[in-house]
């Protein structure tokens, strides 16, 4: 299970400046942390972009860098700034997973985080927020998530499940019963993330088309801004399927927490498709999205730490992301990344 202190943060993917565009830890980076499941090969930085951007040495960066925001972006964060520690950065990288929309209001409201991670692109009236206090936001993309839905070991009767099926799951149905004939009448126990996380944001409008109505007004509903919540609920659910007495647990969070507690946890192929890296590239996987960062052209001049851990990110983070859990971005979207941070950076 992820770390949600003394640990660290960071971006990846793509980038494109917007003008419209999930939680509850904080890391504190003094010491990088191992990552068996990472992919890197330190100390080897292939040229960015082709030129795009300049290479990054970390020895030569100082300053401290803070972030907070979605729970879903934290174990990518985690593992980017580690690398950065390990290859020589001498700062302190500050990570609150507080979900994405406290990011935001940390960001655009009260101005006090350089990044603000997020599961969901930002809104309207978050970008007026930022304007009014003279941050104009960019959207950096880091990579691809496939939303994961998940029971508890003891469920072996479902392994797929349809949209239609989600959004009874996840509102009126009492029992499993409720969702399909054929499925047992153990009572459901549901585990989710918080209003202000970003996976909710997106669940929402992909399962219940952004009427959040439904969802809210479900029994036996456990929210929590922070994913490990939500695994610790669904494995520790009993699901004993021969004494219809027991609950079921079923909960959604993004698909890094899945990987990395897969031993304890069952998914769930979502209309027939399964979260593969081949159905997130083909688009075909029903709750895949994409992953995000914004900071500003001003912090980055003022904090040009900032803007060198982007670049450090946008370099290197294909390396990483499998090894999180996630799918990285398509290599057009990177370059597009690569060439609006060099323009907000001055290049």
């Amino acid at each position: 299970m992820f770390k949600k202190l003394s640990t660290l943060v960071a971006l990846s993917a793509t980038l494109a400046i917007v003008s419209a565009a999930c939680g509850g830890s904080t890391a504190d980076t003094t010491a990088a942390p191992s990552r068996e499941t990472t992919a890197t090969t330190q100390g080897t930085a292939p040229p960015t972009g082709d030129g795009i951007l300049p290479m990054v040495d970390p020895l030569d960066i100082t300053g401290d860098i803070a972030a907070a925001g979605s729970s879903t972006v934290f174990p990518l964060a985690e593992a980017m700034a580690a690398r950065f520690e390990n290859e020589g950065y001498s700062g302190q990288i500050t990570i609150d997973s507080i979900g994405s929309g406290a990011g935001f209001e940390r960001f655009c409201v009260e101005g006090e985080s350089d990044i603000s991670n997020a599961s969901r692109p930002i809104k309207d009236e978050e970008v007026t927020s930022c304007r009014l206090i003279g941050r104009d936001p960019i959207e950096i993309r880091l990579g691809t998530d496939a939303l994961a839905v998940t029971v508890s070991p003891g469920n072996t009767f479902a392994t797929d499940i349809t949209l239609e099926e989600l959004a009874v799951l996840f509102s009126t149905a009492e029992t499993w019963q409720d969702v399909r004939a054929d499925w047992p009448a153990n009572p459901v126990a549901r585990f989710i993330p918080g209003t202000d996380s970003g996976t909710f944001d997106y669940f929402v409008e992909e399962v219940f088309a952004e009427d959040e109505g439904p969802i809210l007004a479900a029994a036996d509903t456990q929210k929590s801004e922070d994913d490990n919540v939500l695994v610790q609920g669904i494995t520790a659910d009993g699901c004993d399927i021969g004494n219809v007495s027991t609950t079921c647990a079923v909960g959604f969070f993004g698909y890094a927490y899945y990987a990395e507690n897969q031993d304890s946890l069952n998914v769930l192929a979502v209309e027939g498709v399964e979260a593969t890296a081949e159905a997130v590239d083909a688009g075909e996987y029903p709750l895949a999205r994409p992953l995000f960062m914004y900071t500003t052209a001003s912090i980055m001049a003022e904090k040009p730490q900032v803007g060198a851990f982007l670049n450090f990110v946008l370099t290197f983070v294909d390396e990483e992301i499998i090894g999180v859990g996630y799918f990285p971005a398509p290599a057009a979207d990177l370059d597009a990344a690569r060439s609006a941070l060099a323009g907000a950076l001055g290049g």
